[in-house]
């Protein structure tokens, strides 16, 4: 239990799903959030959207970030999401998304739950600021 004005660490995991070989930019992101104070966890690489759950579910995250660059993301999204609720996860886990998604293909996932995606050149600070305003309460 925290006290009043200290503040939780939030807890995230930055994953990359299937066969995506590029993790430079999940890296990044790992290391931004680091500095910021959150609890990092690493996914590796070419993780299934299974090993993503568990390892969500496992470590209690607060934030879960999927990097996809392959485009896979709408089969791969919709798998992970799908996971999180049959373990009664997906309630309190921010779930965002980071890489490349054409803009046709945000609004589907918005609708699954994603809670924002963040595509190439976004600001490393609006990304840490939408974590630290939208984790979920514990």
């Amino acid at each position: 239990m925290s006290t009043e004005g200290e503040q939780r660490t939030i807890r995230c995991l930055v994953a990359k799903v299937g066969l995506d070989g590029h993790d430079r930019g999940a890296h990044v992101i790992a290391r931004a959030f680091r500095d910021a104070g959150f609890e990092v966890i690493y996914s590796g690489l070419h993780k299934s959207p299974d090993e993503i759950v568990q390892a969500a579910v496992q470590e209690d995250v607060d934030v879960l970030g999927i990097s996809i660059l392959s485009g896979a993301h709408d089969t791969l999204v919709p798998k992970i999401i799908d996971g999180l609720k049959e373990y009664d996860a997906f309630d309190d886990t921010l779930v965002l998304v980071g890489g490349i998604v054409p803009d046709d293909d945000r609004e589907e996932l918005y609708e699954l739950g994603v809670a924002e995606i963040f595509g190439p050149g976004s600001s490393m600070q609006d990304t840490i600021d939408f974590v630290r305003e939208n984790a979920p309460e514990r």
